[in-house]
Parts: C-alpha cells; sequence; structure tokens
C-alpha cells in the first residue's frame, strides 16, 4: 500500500511545516536485549518509518538543505551472517533516498555540517525511564542527540515531535486503506470466534487468544498489533489485563479488546459478550449504559472539536449513566473515575494510541478509537466497547460498523 512517493511526500510536507534552515536529523530505533544474546523482535521508531519506510535498527535520516542521505551501521561479519546485510539498494528503492552512506562516511559528513550551525532539528528523547508507564525508553534517540551534542557542544536542538504529532493524526488515502483492511480482519477474526458453535467450546481466554492470532495470520496481518486483552468476569476490571490465562465462567462476561496489525497500522476494537449467551439484567443494564456513552461520544465527534473538551463532556455524561445504576449518588471527576478510569477516546494509527496533539481542533481525516467503559470490581462486571471512526467534513463515519454490538 505504501510506495516511496508516499515517504518522500512526507519527509516535503515536513520541510514545509518546519520552515527553518537548520538540518534535521532523525534516528531508527535501536534492537532491545531480551535475554543473554536474543533481542527483543524489533520494533521501528514509528515517526522514522512514515518518513523513510525503513525497517532496520540504527539507521540515520539527514535532511538538509534540499538534500538527503540515509547513514546506515557498520555490521560485523558474524552478525551479518545471523541478522543478514543490510542492502543498500533495497533502503534506496524504498524510501525514495539515493545517497545511501555508510557508518564512517555519513558520519564525516554530517559532523563536519554540524560544526557549522547553531541549531538542528530532531525528535527529543523521552527520559530512560518513564515511570507514569512502568518502562524504559528505547535509547536510541538519546544516543543520537549525545553524538550530535559532541559534534558541537553549543548546538541548539529543535524538537519536531508536535510537527510529525500533527501530520500523523491526518491520515492519507493508502494509511486509510490499511487501517480499514486491518478493522476488516479483525472483525472477520472477531466473528469466527463468537460463533455459538464455536464459543462454547473455549474454556480459557488464552484458547480465544490463539484463535484470534491465527485469524489475523491467515487474512495477511502481522499479527495483534498490540498485545491482546481477553478478560473475563473481574479481570476485565484490570484495564490492560494481559495474562490471558483465566478460567471461562458461564455467569461472567469476557470483555475482548483486540486488533490486527497490516503494514503497520493498528486496528484497535472492544466487545463484551455474554460467556453464557444469556446475561443477567445487571450485566445488561451496564452494557446499555456504556452503549449509550459511546452513541453520546460519536454525536459529539466532528472537524473543530479539542479532544481535551470532548472527554469533560463525556465525563459528565457517563457520571449520569453512572447515577442511574446506583454507583454514585452526585457527579464529581472523582467519582466518575472510579467506575471509568479511562479517556473515551485516542487517536489511532501507526502506533495503537497514535501520534497526535490533544489540544489542537480535529480535522477530517483523523482517525480515532471511541471507547467508553465501566468496571465495577465488587459486581465482577467489566464493560467495554470500541469502535474505529474517521473524522469527515460533516461528522464521523464508523469504519468498523460490521461487527455488532450485542451481548
Amino acid at each position: 500500500m505504501f510506495t516511496a512517493a508516499f515517504f518522500a511526500g512526507n519527509r516535503a510536507r515536513l520541510r514545509q511545516l518546519f520552515t527553518g534552515t537548520a538540518p534535521i536529523v532523525l534516528t531508527a530505533h535501536g534492537l532491545l536485549q531480551k535475554g543473554a544474546d536474543e533481542a527483543f523482535p524489533f520494533h521501528q521508531d514509528r515517526s522514522f518509518w512514515y518518513l523513510t519506510g525503513i525497517d532496520d535498527p540504527e539507521v540515520v535520516l539527514v535532511m538538509d538543505k534540499g538534500k538527503e542521505y540515509l547513514i546506515v551501521p557498520t555490521r560485523e561479519t558474524v552478525r551479518e551472517q545471523f541478522d543478514g546485510a543490510i542492502d543498500a539498494r533495497a533502503l534506496s528503492a524504498r524510501s525514495g533516498i539515493a545517497d545511501i552512506l555508510n557508518q564512517k562516511d555519513g558520519w564525516r559528513q554530517l559532523e563536519a555540517r554540524l560544526k557549522r550551525v547553531a541549531h538542528v532539528a530532531t525528535l527529543a528523547a523521552n527520559p530512560p525511564y518513564l515511570e507514569h508507564f512502568g518502562m524504559y525508553a528505547n535509547p536510541a534517540r538519546a544516543a543520537l542527540i549525545k553524538r550530535l551534542k559532541h559534534a558541537n557542544p553549543d548546538v541548539e536542538l529543535l524538537d519536531l515531535r508536535q510537527h510529525l504529532a500533527r501530520m500523523r493524526a491526518v491520515k492519507q488515502t493508502p494509511e486509510l486503506a490499511a487501517i480499514q483492511s486491518a478493522i476488516d480482519i479483525t472483525i472477520a477474526a472477531m466473528q469466527d470466534v463468537h460463533r455459538p458453535r464455536q464459543f462454547t467450546k473455549y474454556a480459557h481466554e488464552y484458547e480465544i487468544e490463539a484463535d484470534l492470532a491465527r485469524g489475523f495470520r491467515r487474512r495477511g496481518a502481522e499479527g495483534h498489533a498490540f498485545a491482546p486483552i481477553i478478560a473475563s468476569g473481574k479481570r476485565a476490571c484490570t484495564l490492560h489485563y494481559l495474562a490471558n490465562n483465566g478460567p471461562l465462567a458461564s455467569d461472567e462476561l469476557l470483555v475482548l479488546d483486540v486488533g490486527a496489525g497490516v503494514e503497520h497500522y493498528s486496528a484497535d476494537l472492544a466487545r463484551t459478550w455474554a460467556v453464557g449467551g444469556k446475561p443477567s439484567r445487571r450485566q445488561q443494564q451496564v452494557h446499555e449504559a456504556v452503549l449509550a456513552a459511546q452513541a453520546h461520544a460519536l454525536s459529539l465527534l466532528r472537524p473543530g472539536v479539542q479532544l481535551r473538551d470532548y472527554e469533560k463532556n463525556m465525563e459528565q455524561f457517563v457520571g449520569e449513566k453512572l447515577r442511574e445504576l446506583g454507583l454514585i449518588k452526585s457527579i464529581s471527576r472523582e467519582a466518575v473515575r472510579q467506575f471509568f478510569p479511562h479517556a473515551t477516546s485516542h487517536f489511532l494509527g501507526l502506533d495503537t494510541h497514535d501520534a497526535g496533539d490533544y489540544e489542537w481542533p480535529l480535522e477530517p481525516g483523523t482517525v480515532l478509537a471511541v471507547e467508553p467503559g465501566i468496571y465495577i470490581p465488587e459486581e465482577s462486571i467489566g464493560v467495554r466497547v470500541e469502535d474505529n471512526v474517521v473524522i469527515t467534513e460533516k461528522g464521523v463515519s464508523v469504519l468498523s460498523s460490521a461487527l455488532p454490538h450485542d451481548l
């Protein structure tokens, strides 16, 4: 779906947004150790891929005065035997960048330029440890910045993150096609596992996870776009429950929050199903409240809306539903977030929680996930319903409307 023209066009748009004359220098991600001599499966920096289409680690992109080139890392012979050599011709064909330089020559050229400039534009590095998420950041950006500063200690860094966030938020035609393909594959696989004769055979959450993975791959997807959530009963109240190994009980609800990946683009859909096929009246009430919240969310989305204001509206609406369910007496942020602890929407695209500016008005072509939920651990009830939508000139179009919402 993606040609060199797509990536070249993205680079041209970045130059238009970034009006300065400073060199632009960006890096691919690096490999991360999994254990001993084994690395985790490689996951490219999505902004780097957006500009180059390249899936190799440690490559550096330089855009300077209308010229552009790639610096490729040097690999020892033994590593090439195990991991393969980097194919310069393939990198050029994929990215549309003619000049591919080896590490020594490329950095010599770049460092000579850095010594003569006051500014260089790049993507700012995250802190080494992201405390909010409880994980370590990929060190590639920090390593690049260290080397840029070593070449010129006085150079001032200009951060391109906001430019790329706004670019990536509005999808182009091939991006929308990839997302729609991922959604269609996800829906087909979910419908496979939810067929009555099949669904009643499952005894554990992991069996559903495995069949979804098979359904994704055999339809041409890369597999799960993110770690799937298959959570039944009280486990569904842990928002990012990933163990997926619990038993299924006929009187419980099951939340599936899953998505296939196609050409790096994600689907992200959630449905809540009654394991035994016959939900209780209370389970139905909670599910109906979540569906009403999603319908309200869809009615709000249109060009010009700011997601910060939208989320405040949704918090009030869900609060009213929580009061109707007898879960809270008065609506306050603290009371509502006890049962609805996450945002209603996030950007969707190359990352499942994709780049975007939450303070910037929505524009046509923006793709969002819309996923209200209500979670009541004391009653072992967790309900989440998630669809993927694109903002249109007049409002919103639901890309995942083919997947039924019923319990």
